[in-house]
């Protein structure tokens, strides 16, 4: 299991940092977009189609797409609503009627300037590209569409021509030449037009980017077959192959022809709706046009999605080939944009990439194309300058380039850089660099000697590696990476390090420490973070438990529920014996053995006066308030030797991260002591169990209703056998798992303030999970609590069960019935794992890979244990929880 600590080019937190400013204070200039529908006809386009080129009945499908929740997501937070279609919807149009020219200006915020291809709608529906310069910075340009154009010019002509006639080839010959004249003079008028700053071909849509040699002859018949049948056509567009080579040929030579600037040519390429020919939109088949008109301009749109390398490529060795990365914010997903950025930086210097939103019809496409766009620089970037592929000063002038200089250039906009003056529309925090975090927490505390970086594997075992103080210091000073590379089967093992059959020792995970969860101690000299295990390419892992915990509360976000969790710290304090036991275990060959009992009772005061046992306790809660964490009760419980210790409420990974520090804490005063603390839920037979009892709330606003907070215990009641696996994940929590101890009982069901019920519930959303122990890891757990409780509010549960006010199996079977409550709870560790791979909902939600390791990992550690004797069995659980 060796690993060692991954080195990166050394480069200052303070240079991340100016990097990222950069990424979010630099105006764009949107190289390519079209116009903003009028408020009028803002009902006329689907609003779903602002993730999806998809149309007609296929955009339905475009919810169930990884750029629309992203969308909703990002949406909701500025909209402050919650994280769901339908909420986002209602807010846009709430917005579109309390002031729709503020909405637009907050969605266009950040744009120094437009420029508009006017070609896509009509405009009387649309507003033209003047109608940007109110929520610009700078005034706005247009961009001529070329088709567009000749197939005006065609439906003004037919219009003019007598019918009689129109079969006549003189009369045919006298059109086309009208025409190509006329379309020949709209150019030269747009080259000369000071608000005209580029052309636009969409010859991607109509015939394909495997562009012909004009030939005039075929021209001709095209034109004069057109004007022939004009009046029993539907005649829109341009849809011949010989027309429209034509017009694309003809207008490159018209630009290649002019005096002075050249204004570019921009071509639709990659990724569109569904009447492209998507063989036929590689720009790999511009290579012989680019080759004819080397001194015109091209700009290659949309980041040819998915010919990027293409593009790039073209780019790199063409001098007269620039690349544009818009459309594919926000129509791809995260990972994809990334992807595109990467791949076009691959070979393509970025003096040649622009960058626009290809926002059209609502203003909300320009709002998520440029907060997307800055979200993956921000990512793709810091992540090259911290590896070392590009220095600080670079990545920034890289980034002014891409959004502001290089179109500024291209189209000569004569336009003064300066900075945004504010951050854009969604406010992305203080940029904190791990260092950052490190030097706030050290500012008051003693320099230590090691830091700990910690997790919780699959059988709840605490683990960790631990960096010299030094050492750490010298890899963040040098900007090198502080994750420590772990042995995959770290997720494969139980508790002795036995390897489950069919894990392997091959293959490393990245161990990723989170400086947020920085917390002093548990020892004099030492400093904890707890971590989360990533690939890599730093990738989440999906075995990875604290990672699992984010990915629900995730999911809670989404769905607008934040959550608080509180622990109860039950934990007995035992006895090492030697070999030989004592009287106090009843064996002989006991290892530990419960404490004098001195009439130990449930909250009596007499423990207390045990000034050993006194100063252990005051030292307990003295050492975690130094760390932060206030202790808020401590009390006897029933067993000898037991107490309990409550946390305060937190969100739930610091909640999980706290309660797993606090076990360490007492475990390192406990032993500095003379004590050993276990978790064991039933260290001895006669004695009472010990547990981990949850409380849990919803923090937001919504939580205070009981329509929701009864659907989410109610989808928890749901789940509950299946939760069990994680709750009670040792056979020995089954030994604690019985009716009448105030242990949550053995019935799927809740009750106000009754402890012999699974779920207690405490005062409006603020409700106890009792069917939990310290054998558990609480990052699975609260994971699979959260993702049931969350699938109950989206479902909409209804709390079936009713109140239950005494112990449920004091119920008869009749009264049970009429309160719902017929299922028992599993009865061993077995049955709960069964009850957790027929859940097929809850499965889903945590993952089939996730689940499928888990189980085997459990199966595993059954068998051997189930090779021991009871009494050796508890005495080996002991030494270990």
């Amino acid at each position: 299991m060796t690993s060692w600590v991954g080195a990166r080019s050394a480069v200052t937190p303070g240079q991340i940092d100016a990097v990222a400013r950069a990424i979010r204070n630099t105006p764009v200039v949107d190289n390519h977009a079209h116009p903003l529908l009028k408020a009028e006809f803002l009902g006329t386009k689907p609003l779903l189609s602002i993730t999806s080129e998809a149309s007609g009945d296929a955009i339905e499908a475009a919810s169930f797409s990884l750029p629309h929740l992203r969308a909703v997501r990002q949406l909701a937070t500025v909209l402050k609503c919650s994280f769901r279609w339908e909420s986002v919807v209602a807010a846009i149009e709430q917005r579109r009627i309390d002031a729709f020219d503020d909405w637009t200006a907050q969605c266009l915020s950040g744009i120094e300037t437009v420029l508009v291809d006017d070609g896509l709608d009509n405009p009387d529906n649309a507003w033209d590209y003047t109608g940007f310069d109110d929520f610009t910075r700078s005034k706005c340009k247009r961009i001529v569409r070329v088709e567009k154009l000749a197939a005006d010019i065609i439906k003004s002509i037919a219009k003019t021509y007598d019918a009689s006639t129109q079969t006549r080839t003189d009369v045919l010959d006298d059109a086309y030449d009208e025409w190509l004249g006329e379309f020949e003079k709209g150019i030269r008028t747009a080259l000369e037009d000071p608000d005209v700053v580029a052309f636009k071909s969409v010859i991607c849509y109509r015939t394909g980017l495997d562009l012909e040699a004009a030939d005039e002859d075929a021209a001709r018949k095209a034109f004069g077959e057109i004007l022939a049948n004009f009046s029993l056509m539907d005649f829109e567009r341009l849809q011949e192959v010989s027309l429209n080579d034509l017009v694309v040929h003809r207008t490159a030579s018209l630009i290649r022809d002019s005096d002075g600037h050249k204004k570019p040519i921009q071509f639709h390429t990659g990724l569109g709706d569904n009447d492209i020919t998507l063989s036929k939109s590689s720009p790999a088949h511009l290579q012989s046009f680019i080759r004819a008109y080397p001194s015109v301009p091209i700009v290659l749109l949309h980041a040819s999605y998915p010919f990027m390398r293409e593009a790039g490529y073209l780019a790199s060795v063409y001098e007269n080939v620039h690349v544009d990365i818009g459309e594919v914010f926000p129509q791809v997903s995260q990972d994809g944009q990334e992807r595109v950025l990467r791949q076009i930086l691959e070979l393509c210097p970025w003096t040649k990439i622009l960058w626009s939103t290809d926002g059209h019809w609502f203003p909300e496409t320009y709002l998520l194309a440029i907060i997307q766009m800055r979200e993956v620089f921000e990512t793709v970037l810091c992540e090259y300058v911290r590896k070392g592929h590009i220095g600080p000063k670079a990545a920034i002038d890289l980034v002014r380039d891409v959004l502001f200089r290089n179109a500024n250039k291209l189209y000569r906009l004569g336009l003064e850089f300066t900075e945004l003056e504010e951050d854009p529309v969604i406010d992305l925090g203080p940029f904190l660099t791990d260092v950052d975090l490190f030097q706030n927490f050290l500012r008051d505390q003693e320099t230590p000697d090691f830091i700990r970086i910690t997790w919780n594997d699959f059988v709840a075992q605490p683990r960790m590696r631990m960096v010299p103080f030094r050492k750490f210091m010298t890899l963040l000073s040098d900007g090198k990476s502080t994750d420590i590379g772990i042995v995959k089967a770290v997720f494969g093992l139980i508790q002795n390090d036995l390897l489950v059959p069919g894990v392997t020792s091959t293959g490393e995970y990245r161990l990723h420490p989170d400086f947020s969860s920085l917390k002093k101690g548990p020892l004099d000299g030492h400093v904890s973070m707890y971590a989360e295990f990533r690939e890599k390419s730093g990738a989440r892992v999906a075995l990875c438990p604290r990672s699992l915990l984010q990915r629900a509360v995730e999911f809670g976000t989404e769905n607008h529920l934040n959550f608080l969790l509180g622990f109860e710290i039950e934990f007995l304090l035992i006895e090492r014996l030697d070999r030989t036991g004592s009287f106090h275990s009843g064996n002989d060959t006991a290892r530990y053995g419960s404490l004098a009992t001195d009439g130990h009772a449930w909250s009596v005061s007499r423990y207390y006066a045990d000034p050993k046992i006194s100063k252990l306790l005051r030292d307990i809660v003295t050492a975690l308030e130094d760390m932060g964490i206030y202790v808020e009760q401590l009390h006897a419980e029933s067993a000898v030797g037991q107490f309990e210790l409550i946390l305060p409420p937190y969100p739930p990974i610091e909640a999980v991260d706290t309660l797993l520090h606090t076990r360490d804490v007492i475990n390192s005063i406990a032993t500095a002591a003379g004590f050993k603390v276990t978790l064991h839920p039933k260290p001895f037979p006669h004695g009472c169990g010990t547990a981990a009892h949850t409380h849990m709330s919803i923090a937001s606003a919504a939580g205070a209703r009981p329509d929701v907070y009864e659907s989410f215990y109610a989808g928890i009641l749901k789940h509950m056998r299946a939760i069990l696996a994680f709750t009670y994940a040792n056979p020995a929590s089954f030994d604690r798992a019985v009716d009448g101890a105030w242990a949550g009982g053995r019935w799927v069901c809740w009750g106000t303030q009754n402890r012999e019920t699974a779920l207690r519930k405490v005062e409006d959303s603020h409700w106890e999970l009792k069917t939990m122990d310290g054998l558990a890891n609480p990052y699975f757990a609260m994971a699979a609590v959260l993702f049931a409780g969350i699938g109950g509010v989206l479902a909409r549960e209804p709390l079936k069960w009713r109140d239950c006010e005494i112990d449920p199996a004091k119920l008869t079977d009749n009264d049970r019935k009429e309160m719902n409550i017929t299922e028992r709870l599993p009865a061993s560790l077995e049955e709960a794992l069964t009850a957790l791979q027929a859940d097929e909902e809850l499965v889903g939600y945590l993952g089939e890979e996730l689940v499928e390791r888990y189980v085997a990992v459990k199966e595993f550690e059954m068998s051997f244990l189930a090779k021991m004797g009871d009494e050796e069995r508890r005495q080996w659980l002991m030494e270990r929880y």
